[in-house]
């Protein structure tokens, strides 16, 4: 069960902000790059083992069972801050839907482009649109949102994201034959291509990319959940170490690999930005595996805001004949029911995210927004907040002292993160042509 545990705690860690990591050393340099992925892999693993005494209330080992984060909040923190969590994690579970859906479709454009330079050349022009493969991506997220095939879709890609090594492996000659740019200790250098205020607004992004990079804490309850009792704590936390050490370790690899080879000039998006597309067939499967991966992990993160949805739906109305109704699909031996109310609301829910993602294609700048908006409040503060109230620390003490200067210390981040995410989506926004611009 603990190895379970560990794998998943890695899995939820080990998402699409990998690919953003190797820019974001390249923004912060050689010194402040690797030390702020230690730095939020700390605040990470310290905050989980706060959540993690959270579980059970009022007693972490033989107290009532909270079986969500929300329920978590409610019996430590009290009703408004419930409905605040609610609304924080279910707007970040809805963005990071939109950011999965920019990542998958730029990785299945990156496959048609290695194909294209395979067959024509690299001096040919390879210029696609992401759309088609947003809307290709949002009509397989409605057929696998079905509950019953949704588990068999998680499971079938808990594994891909591991591919990623073997790419790195492979890509490690390339290092040494490349010379895209120079690397340095502070990052990207000031100049004529980078303003001291554009310095200053990537790098605060690029704090935001590594905040993506350590969003699972907002799920970590529902982890937690599945353990066998007691001392679920003493086992999640002992999980959230081997996961939170062995995904960092997973991202300064990618983070530092990435800014060797390819410098001060690194691309947003370590799969699709490179400069080279040799062996195809690798990076056709390594831009394949994430694909796989995002389609299980976007029904991940998008179930609990169906759960919500639909149970509020058949409390509010339990008699309506269109909310309860099931219908049956028959096909000789094949049959296949389905709900009314789930069907209608996951496919809107998709369709919104699909239409939005269309909108605001911006991979580091979304990344670096959903960042900056989910890390203090679901990583830090709630954890921080429950803990004391748990504990029942006074008030300026040295103990809440120091959770509230780090709670506060993260607050700055996140703001900062969040400012420079919107200057980018700002600026980006100046050049692209919604439902137009090719890459």
């Amino acid at each position: 069960m603990r190895d379970c545990m560990d794998s998943q705690c890695t899995y939820y860690n080990s998402s699409s902000g990998v690919l953003s990591l190797a820019w974001a050393i390249a923004q912060l340099g050689w010194i402040a790059g690797p030390a702020t992925l230690f730095i939020f892999s700390f605040i990470t693993f310290f905050t989980s083992t706060l959540l993690a005494d959270c579980y059970r209330s009022p007693d972490p080992v033989y107290g009532k069972r909270n079986y969500t984060y929300k329920d978590a909040v409610r019996a430590n923190l009290g009703g408004t801050k419930f409905w605040i969590c609610g609304l924080a994690q279910y707007f970040n579970l809805f963005g990071i839907t939109i950011g999965y859906t920019i990542t998958a479709s730029i990785s299945m454009a990156a496959i048609q482009k290695s194909n294209c330079f395979h067959r024509r050349g690299h001096d040919a022009s390879c210029k696609t649109s992401n759309n088609p493969f947003m809307i290709g991506f949002g009509i397989v997220e409605i057929l696998v949102s079905d509950p019953k095939l949704s588990q068999a879709i998680i499971a079938l890609h808990c594994r891909s994201i591991h591919v990623l090594w073997l790419f790195l492996d492979w890509c490690r000659p390339c290092i040494g034959q490349r010379n895209t740019g120079k690397t340095s200790i502070t990052g990207a250098d000031v100049g004529a291509d980078l303003s001291e205020s554009q310095k200053v607004w990537t790098a605060f992004r690029a704090l935001g990319d590594i905040a993506f990079a350590y969003s699972y804490s907002l799920i970590l309850i529902e982890i937690q959940d599945t353990l066998k009792s007691p001392a679920e704590n003493k086992n999640m936390k002992k999980a959230s170490l081997i996961g939170v050490s062995t995904t960092t370790i997973f991202y300064v690899l990618c983070g530092c690999i990435g800014y060797a080879a390819f410098g001060n000039h690194t691309p947003g998006n370590l799969l699709t930005g490179f400069g080279f597309y040799e062996p195809f067939w690798l990076v056709d499967l390594a831009n394949m595996c994430i694909v796989v991966h995002l389609v299980g992990a976007f029904q991940v993160f998008c179930q609990p805001l169906f759960a919500a949805v639909e149970s509020w739906t058949v409390k509010k109305w339990p008699n309506a004949k269109f909310i309860a109704r099931e219908h049956t699909i028959t096909w000789k031996s094949f049959k296949y029911k389905f709900s009314t109310l789930w069907l209608l609301w996951r496919t809107i829910f998709i369709v919104i995210t699909t239409t939005i993602a269309m909108i605001l294609p911006f991979f580091n700048d979304i990344l670096a927004l959903l960042g900056a908006i989910g890390f203090w409040p679901l990583t830090v503060y709630f954890p921080v907040e429950m803990y004391i109230s748990k504990k029942k620390i006074r008030r300026f003490t040295p103990k809440w002292t120091m959770l509230q200067l780090l709670s506060f210390i993260c607050l700055l981040v996140s703001l900062a993160a969040a400012c420079g995410s919107i200057e980018g989506v700002i600026e980006a926004l100046r050049v692209y042509k919604p439902f137009q611009t090719k890459q």
